[in-house]
């Protein structure tokens, strides 16, 4: 699996999007019971702390000490650096296992023989994520030069899952349909920049290139923005099936 954020991960706690109370509780509800969760590459906790208020143990994982070193504590949540394909939890002993935008890097075949062995019977696995943000035609046509004309060679092959809102990722599980949700917020221009700066292909432009690349549409961006604030949206993307 690649580290694409240990390198910004203060920066990828502070100013990633958060998960909406609303999926949370739909993909509690498909649970079994609400003893152990495992959140599958972590990253900061983010997921963590929202499963921490449903399920009586939180096992969070992730490979990068340094995203654990960002994650807030929380008496029920027992943070681990370990890999996606190799967890420590035993076996049949998972009620719930989330990956939240990180499925598309894991060995596929591997990850999923660890998921069926650490499940219990009829647990549950969710593989969610969010594609790209959206505001207004105006300023969508701006992030999508960003994303296609000046990062497109930047980002890793295995972007086009997320591209593909998961539907191209193996999934040998029992499916589960899952509704349209979305993550909204109210932002502001600074707020999207700061956001736009945590995305890997960027970090990998300014390792090449030597330049910030979001530098190169910043002035159009806050030309175009529609207010002090604005209204967004990332669409949920999911992939949830049981064993």
């Amino acid at each position: 699996m690649k580290d694409n954020f240990s390198g910004h991960a203060a920066d990828y706690a502070k100013y990633r999007p958060q998960y909406s109370t609303e999926l949370i509780s739909y993909l509690v509800s498909l649970a079994p019971a609400q003893h152990l969760a495992w959140d599958c590459a972590t990253g900061n906790g983010q997921m963590a702390g929202m499963l921490s208020e449903h399920f009586a143990e939180v096992v969070a994982t992730d490979m990068s000490e340094k995203q654990i070193q960002n994650a807030v504590p929380m008496p029920n949540i027992t943070y681990k650096v370990e890999p996606a394909e190799q967890s420590t939890l035993a076996d049949a002993s998972v009620d719930f296992v989330v990956v939240a935008q990180a499925v598309h890097w894991f060995e596929f075949d591997k990850f999923y023989k660890e998921v069926k062995r650490v499940l219990r019977s009829e647990g549950v696995l969710a593989l969610v994520g969010y594609g790209l943000i959206s505001v207004s035609s105006e300023v969508d046509k701006v992030l999508q030069e960003l994303y296609e004309d000046i990062l497109g060679e930047y980002w890793d092959p295995e972007r086009r899952y997320i591209d593909a809102a998961y539907k191209t990722i193996p999934f040998p599980f029992q499916e589960l349909e899952v509704p349209e949700l979305s993550i909204q917020y109210t932002w502001t221009v600074e707020d999207i920049i700061n956001y736009l700066n945590t995305w890997s292909a960027v970090k990998h432009y300014e390792k090449k290139q030597h330049q910030n690349p979001v530098q190169l549409i910043e002035r159009e961006l806050r030309e175009v923005w529609p207010q002090q604030q604005a209204d967004i949206k990332f669409n949920i993307i999911a992939r949830v099936g049981k064993v």
